[in-house]
């Protein structure tokens, strides 16, 4: 009996820890183990599960208040695991595993602390390019928390100085919520919904496309401690009377349109659970954590991608679509994967319940009702041939002069698959229409086209694939020849053609030639190629390889020692997708 007890008061705390994470459904992630990276007090410019262009916000970006160069420190213990250097993405980066199995990133950094500066430019210089990715063992640069590790910056893909901080499982490598680690900040502001989205899913009516389906949006406006549906302009299939809204017959999906905030920050920020309920009963929950890089990209099938591609909208589905493979953030779905069918002309009760990581909650509440009519499905697609294309299959598509094959992880929906082309005596093939540019695709896959005339030995290796979402064109990428048609790697549906590219970048300089340039702290160039885009570079001065930097269309060199006083001539090189080369050559005093 005793041992009954002593086993029954160890398990306790354990038995009360695993029903509280029931309870909130909140991980047990460490509290208090990490410290915020900086010395000012954490305001947020974009949380983690925020919709991005091709993938959910894999961190949280830490306002520097407007500037860059704030010191940053090493969260807790561990130590410098990877240091990587690129033009997009994270810019300057450094990682920092720690011994309790997680990995810190920070990312968008300026300069790096001397010791580790130091050996980064001299591997850059000893590997002759600047862009470089290093690994590191534990005893190489071992950091204690608190310790200085970088100044914050503007590096990669950054519109403003911020600090990208991100908080990963060490063994998975994915990404996990950093607001859930205890980190200390002020939010009170619950989320506040925009819109609510229905989307009718018609395929017994001939449409097959979750991308045709009808779908109808209706503003939301605050009532005393909820939110419900306004009267609008609805068509006849959907109406709102009093706190019903009356939708067709079928499976009907909702999607939200939602922002979140926190006090002290004017930037939109992302929730971080909602949960649809009908008649109390919980048809589909959205949890934004732990998801993995590998996994990003269903963000396009997770967020209504025509919305987006059309309206500018991120629409958040509450449904799953059958190639949507995001199956950690959806939980409690219904037999319908979230989609649900009013069978009867009843009203039924509509809550859905959207909550932060500080627990702020906002409810959307209303009544459905389906009207015992037949309204035809809405197509917008043209009468042109089609080709049933599915989901979680392989797809292959073959014509005389294009062809390609989607593996079965391409498409997040079945869709009828549009194909048209148009003559073309300016380019070098027909334009081939694949569909459209609103059906998102996940991943890259072949494109072969055949030319539809005789390109001369000297420009074999010059032609370009052209593209078209019919609102930007541009060069999407260069081709490699094969059995008479010519290959590229594409993730776009659209319009696509060959043509020839034979054009250099085109080279700005912002120093004039001869200048004296002992005051200054840099030389910087704008580079810019017309068709494809900037493929490689390189900075020679008096003969000796620099290290020059890619930040979006600008190139610069930070004077350094490599650069004593006196005169000096500069050469800059710039090389297109295609080869084409641009020179440009500066004399200057330093």
């Amino acid at each position: 009996m005793k041992l009954y007890f002593l086993v029954l008061l160890c398990l306790c705390p354990v038995l009360l820890h695993a029903q509280q994470n029931t309870n909130d459904n909140k991980p047990a992630y460490p509290q208090d183990y990490f410290r915020n990276p900086l010395d000012i007090p954490i305001f947020l410019a974009g949380n983690f599960g925020e919709c991005r262009p091709g993938h959910f916000h894999s961190g949280v970006d830490i306002k520097t208040l407007g500037a860059e160069n704030q010191p940053v420190h090493a969260a807790a213990n561990g130590y410098i695991s990877r240091i990587k250097m690129e033009s997009g993405g994270f810019g300057h980066g450094i990682y920092i595993t720690h011994p309790n199995g997680y990995t810190t990133l920070y990312a968008h950094l300026n300069k790096f602390a001397p010791a580790i500066q130091k050996y980064v430019s001299g591997q850059q210089y000893e590997k002759k390019r600047w862009d470089v990715d290093l690994q590191f063992s534990p005893d190489k640069f071992p950091v204690k928390k608190d310790d200085l590790i970088a100044w914050s910056g503007n590096t990669g893909a950054s519109t403003a100085p911020h600090l990208h901080f991100e908080i990963r499982d060490t063994k998975t490598e994915h990404p996990l919520n950093p607001e859930l680690f205890g980190l200390k900040l002020i939010d009170k502001i619950a989320p506040v919904p925009a819109e609510v989205v229905f989307y009718f899913d018609n395929k017994t009516e001939g449409v097959t496309s979750f991308y045709e389906s009808e779908r109808v949006t209706l503003a939301l406006e605050k009532k005393g401690d909820y939110y419900k549906p306004t009267k609008s302009d609805a068509p006849a299939s959907y109406k709102i009377k009093a706190d019903t809204v009356y939708i067709r017959h079928g499976n009907t999906g909702i999607g939200i349109n939602v922002d979140d905030y926190m006090d002290g920050s004017d930037n939109t920020i992302s929730f971080y659970t909602t949960k649809l309920y009908l008649d109390d009963s919980l048809q589909a929950q959205v949890t934004l954590d732990n998801i993995g890089y590998d996994e990003s990209r269903y963000i396009n099938a997770y967020t209504d991608y025509k919305a987006r591609q059309q309206l500018h909208k991120w629409v958040q589905c509450l449904f799953q679509l059958p190639g949507n493979h995001l199956d950690r953030i959806y939980s409690n779905l219904n037999s319908n994967k979230g989609f649900f069918n009013l069978r009867d002309t009843f009203p039924h009760k509509i809550n859905i319940i959207i909550t932060d990581d500080r627990e702020n909650q906002t409810r959307i509440t209303f009544y459905a009702a389906c009207r015992n009519i037949f309204q035809p499905p809405v197509t917008i697609k043209e009468n042109h041939p089609s080709t049933p294309f599915f989901a979680n299959r392989l797809n292959v598509f073959n014509d005389p002069n294009i062809s390609f094959i989607l593996d079965n992880r391409q498409l997040y929906d079945d869709i009828l698959f549009n194909f048209r082309s148009q003559p073309d005596s300016l380019s070098y093939s027909d334009k081939y229409s694949l569909d459209e540019s609103y059906v998102p695709l996940h991943h890259y896959f072949d494109l072969l086209i055949k030319p539809n005339k005789s390109i001369p030995t000297l420009l074999a290796g010059k032609v370009v694939l052209m593209y078209s979402d019919n609102k930007d064109t541009d060069g999407r990428a260069a081709v490699v020849a094969e059995n008479g048609m010519y290959k590229a790697k594409v993730r776009n549906f659209g319009t696509y053609w060959l043509n020839i590219d034979t054009t250099g970048p085109a080279i700005k300089s912002f120093q004039k030639n001869g200048a004296n340039l002992s005051k200054a702290s840099q030389i910087l160039f704008e580079v810019k190629d017309s068709i494809t885009s900037v493929k490689s570079f390189s900075g020679w001065l008096d003969g000796k390889w620099i290290s020059f930097e890619q930040h979006s269309r600008k190139f610069f060199y930070n004077f350094d020692s490599h650069c004593v006083k006196g005169k000096h001539e500069l050469v800059f090189k710039a090389a297109d997708e295609n080869g084409n080369e641009s020179v440009y050559k500066l004399n200057f005093t330093r």
